[in-house]
């Protein structure tokens, strides 16, 4: 139902429980604030308000796959691959900041804008793309979950049925506020590996430099390479998109605080690294120069090497935090999803609603808990398996995601005077083209494990000679097909952006694709049901022992 804004006209706010007072963890803003936040304690009091969609979507990023990367990194490679972790901010910042402004702006989720902007063609296929991967994401989230249970010496059944009683209760209150203060004390539960760095004593000098100094460690190419393409797919993943552009609309952020909300993003970023980076230190420094240094297992064998080379409480930290993790990684996960169904049906999909208000949203959200728990609980199940292919399909699908994104903020019916700028479009035009080459390498590593570090350079440079051509032909296709003239139009009234919204859905022109954006979509798409069905294939043929 399309909603009233502030100044009287409509807008496309999808749930009527978008509209109304910002109820955040730490604090309210009334429905229609407008006044000036001219001292410190006023802007102090709002960031608080604000705070949550950012340092939920990164925290929640750091989850029980990044747990198994990270510390792959460390135990492997010591602190060489450190480097990686400080090249992706920018592109974290970057992807998030344009699902924020898309959310505040719109007051329509991502799944929504995607089926109405390019047709039920692509909208079909982002939901499938989003369920599908969530689904599996979700199931190794449990996974990590049965692998701390089992350090903690605690029954894996008991324990997997109460974290996913407790994430689907936390979610289902009718209380956004309550939710939200669950979702940020597990994120200071995130803070519990900074004691185990401290402990390990690791050397800050080494630790700069290796950020801050990109270098290769001695190995095999292709091994390193695939990891670092692992790092990449767990750091920056399609459902933090979906996620955050929901959450945000959700808690009723408007243009008007926008600004705050970046400033939350920004503290999610750092969080999500001091994380990261703890992992890769304290995991460095605790296996160098022991029999499991370069032999990773899992996230299990890296609480018992704690426990084992440091002290037991340092494994039973991790261990929490393992579980922690996982938890908020589920259930931003399955929010994620069940925004999307609900935007893509038009069902009430909002936390401010008790369960009997939005029984489809909660069935989606707790289904997929359900679920996810049940089949980690199941003997036999191929929880490596599954592993391996949401780490491989979240690295395939990731570029359409982004390529949905970029196109949805640089349509002027969509975000008016909130649309990119050149700068903006020229480095996520850079990250889609880098993106794309690591997923085809990804996808090529699956078919072929015994890839060589020769091979993926090559299909480096050939993808990036493609890159050239085709940024070539785009150019051209451009000149022929599209007015110059509009092609240099943008809003240039940046006034109107506190009160500018989107206007509804229904009211919007149609938009309008270029030749070449056209040719690129279907081009990439084909690439991905491809790839896409190439992997399943090779996971089943490793489920039956043929490979």
């Amino acid at each position: 139902m399309d909603n009233l804004q502030a100044n009287g006209t409509a807008s496309a706010v999808l749930d009527t429980a978008h509209v109304g007072d910002i109820n955040g963890a730490l604090g309210t803003i009334n429905h229609g604030d407008i006044a000036a936040r001219t001292t410190w304690r006023a802007r102090l009091m709002t960031l608080l308000a604000i705070l949550g969609p950012g340092l939920i979507v990164m925290v929640g990023d750091n989850d029980a796959g990044a747990f198994a990367t990270y510390t792959q990194a460390g135990q492997n490679y010591g602190t060489s691959l450190l480097w990686t972790l400080l090249l992706l901010v920018p592109v974290l910042y970057v992807n998030q900041e344009m699902v924020l402004r898309l959310g505040a702006v719109t007051g329509v989720g991502h799944a929504r804008l995607i089926l109405e902007r390019f047709g039920k063609f692509w909208g079909a296929f982002s939901v499938i793309d989003l369920f599908i991967l969530n689904g599996l994401t979700i199931v190794t989230e449990f996974i990590g979950i049965s692998l701390a249970l089992d350090y903690l010496g605690v029954s894996k059944v008991a324990g997997v049925a109460i974290a996913a009683a407790l994430t689907m209760i936390a979610a289902s209150t009718g209380s956004f506020r309550r939710f939200e203060r669950f979702a940020l004390m597990l994120c200071l539960g995130s803070l519990l590996l900074v004691p185990i760095v401290l402990v390990a004593h690791v050397s800050g000098h080494q630790i700069v430099r290796d950020l801050t100094i990109p270098n290769l460690p001695e190995g095999k190419l292709s091994d390193i390479l695939l990891l670092i393409i692992g790092i990449v797919g767990t750091t920056v993943a399609p459902w933090q998109l979906f996620f955050q552009q929901s959450y945000v609309i959700d808690k009723r952020i408007t243009p008007r605080f926008i600004g705050y909300e970046k400033a939350d993003l920004w503290l999610g970023i750092v969080m999500v690294m001091i994380g990261a980076v703890a992992m890769m230190v304290f995991c460095a420094a605790i296996f160098q120069g022991q029999p499991e240094f370069g032999n990773f297992t899992d996230a299990g064998g890296i609480a018992a090497g704690l426990g084992k080379y440091v002290s037991p409480t340092m494994g039973v930290l991790f261990a929490i935090a393992l579980i922690d993790a996982a938890i908020i990684g589920a259930a931003a996960v399955s929010l994620a999803t069940a925004y999307a169904i609900g935007d893509v049906l038009s069902l009430n999909h909002s936390l401010h609603r008790k369960a009997s208000e939005a029984k489809g949203f909660y069935f989606v959200y707790c289904g997929l808990i359900a679920a996810a728990a049940a089949l980690v609980l199941i003997p036999g199940s191929p929880l490596g398996l599954i592993t391996l292919a949401v780490q491989t399909l979240a690295g395939v699908l990731l570029p359409s995601a982004t390529v949905f994104l970029l196109l949805l903020c640089n349509d002027k019916a969509v975000l008016g005077p909130w649309v990119n700028g050149k700068v903006m479009n020229l480095f996520t035009g850079a990250v889609i083209a880098v993106l794309v080459m690591l997923s085809i390498i990804l996808t090529a590593s699956v078919l072929y494990p015994e890839i060589t570090g020769e091979q993926i350079l090559w299909i480096l440079a050939g993808g990036t000679l493609l890159g050239f051509l085709g940024l070539a032909a785009t150019g051209l296709l451009n000149r022929r097909s599209v007015n110059r003239g509009e092609i240099r139009q943008r809003v240039k009234d940046r006034s109107l952006r506190p009160t500018w919204r989107m206007p509804p859905l229904s009211a919007l022109e149609p938009i309008q694709l270029s030749l070449s954006r056209r040719v690129w979509m279907i081009v990439l798409r084909g690439y991905l049901v491809v790839a896409v069905g190439m992997v399943l294939v090779r996971v089943v043929q490793l489920a039956f022992g043929q490979g």
